[in-house]
């Protein structure tokens, strides 16, 4: 591991986050960040990006990403490009945990985001809906329910 690159997991419900790169290690141009899904879990909300891209490459497992109505699965050494402002969600419907790597740019997507999501998430009761698409909205996705 390079020096300075975060290694912490971020816990947001069941989902594993892991920053590998930040926007102020590459000047802003991306983020990139892994993550495990595990078995029957899913991204809590469809959502799109407003000003940035993504693209997902996956690492094991099988993520099933559907994408505008589509659904694509990312399997090991798949890619998938996520081009602003497409809806998707991600989840994983395979009997392993899925890992994949997302590189957002430009580098507008950190881990902020995700601790404000998990600190909804791991509230404890029904996930707080309305919360989760307040902080999506502050940090440029578009929930869609």
């Amino acid at each position: 591991m390079n020096p300075g690159i975060s290694s912490d997991v971020i816990r947001v419900g069941q989902i594993e986050i892991r920053f590998r790169l930040e926007a102020a290690q590459t000047g802003g141009h991306f983020t990139m960040f892994e993550y495990l899904i595990p078995v029957n879990a899913r991204v809590p909300v469809a959502h799109s990006h407003e000003a940035f891209d993504e693209a997902i490459y996956g690492l094991d497992g099988a993520t099933a990403v559907t994408l505008e109505g589509r659904k694509v699965i990312v399997k090991r050494g798949d890619v998938v490009f996520i081009p602003r402002g497409s809806v998707h969600i991600l989840e994983n419907l395979a009997a392993v945990d899925a890992r994949g790597l997302s590189v957002v740019t430009p580098g507008l997507l950190g881990p902020e985001f995700f601790r404000e999501v998990a600190e909804v998430l791991n509230a404890g009761g029904p996930p707080n809906v309305e919360r989760i698409a307040a902080v999506m909205r502050r940090h440029g996705l578009r929930p869609v329910q």
